[in-house]
């Protein structure tokens, strides 16, 4: 099992040094997050609480994953990278489809694009993007970006886009995997059609299995069963090597460091952040590495 650093909320200038230390301590990947905006007023849609409200705040920090991976990337020479998860829908898929491959390049094949429909209306709204077709606009993206990282002449008709042959260079220097953010059905259902893997919100130790469980079940129905597939899960409780042990036998091949915002209840100085991480490294990355 591997073990990936979560860096969602923290402050933005002390990434680069956040990952670096990550790399020597020897955990396999940085987990970022993404949010465009944070409004003033939100209709309680997030999935993952009781209340439908979402822990960040207005203050809460999401620097843009492109720029922060790219200089993350620069300052390392092992760790993966990934966004749990990017709001797909919000952006254009050329767009996208050159910065994965730029970051592809430059990071040496370290990128995953990880993707997700989003929650928040207000995101669309202000984008100008219908939020009750999200999904679908995300199923024409991930072809188009797929199409597009061929390298070769590429067209799509679709409902949402709609082009004749074009090509986007620089191609991809290594393969883009993409993991799917989700528990909902469908979300389910296109992480094994389409995904390389899966990223868990943040999970409760006793749901894993299921969840894992039906993924797989989906991937053989998808007949992708014998395809690569990596289940990047944060679990809430407290770090335990024969907790992961056990998630390892049900499936689960990477794990999270919860953010520090959970364990400072709120921003942290870099030395915080750095003594909880040798801590972790000690209690748990030195059994698996």
């Amino acid at each position: 099992m591997k073990f990936w650093q979560s860096i969602t909320w923290a402050e933005t200038d002390q990434l680069c040094e956040v990952a670096l230390f990550a790399d020597e301590l020897g955990f396999g990947g940085i987990i970022g997050a993404d949010h465009a905006l944070y409004p003033r007023t939100m209709t309680p849609n997030y999935p993952y609480s009781e209340s439908g409200y979402p822990p960040q705040t207005a203050e809460s920090e999401y620097p843009d994953m492109w720029t922060s991976t790219a200089a993350m990337a620069a300052v390392t020479t092992r760790l993966r990278f990934v966004c749990g998860v990017y709001v797909l829908p919000l952006r254009d898929p050329i767009e996208v489809a050159k910065q994965a491959a730029t970051l592809s390049i430059l990071s040496q094949g370290r990128f995953v694009l990880g993707v997700g429909v989003g929650w928040m209306k207000e995101e669309f709204d202000i984008y100008g993007v219908d939020f009750a077709s999200r999904g679908r606009r995300m199923d024409e993206m991930i072809a188009v970006l797929q199409g597009l990282w061929s390298g070769d002449y590429f067209e799509f008709h679709g409902e949402f886009f709609d082009f004749d042959p074009i090509v986007v260079s620089p191609k991809p220097s290594h393969p883009i995997p993409i993991y799917f953010g989700g528990t909902a059905p469908v979300a389910l259902r296109r992480t094994a059609r389409v995904g390389d893997g899966w990223i868990g919100a943040g999970n409760q130790p006793e749901d894993v299995p299921g969840v894992l469980a039906e993924i797989a079940r989906l991937r053989v129905e998808a007949g992708r069963s014998d395809q690569p597939f990596d289940s990047l899960v944060g679990v809430y409780a407290d770090p335990d090597v024969d907790l992961f042990r056990r998630l390892e036998d049900e499936g689960m091949t990477s794990g999270i460091h919860l953010p520090f915002w959970f364990a400072f209840d709120g921003p942290s100085t870099l030395d915080q952040k750095k003594a909880l991480m040798e801590r972790f490294a000690e209690d748990i990355l030195r059994h698996f590495n």
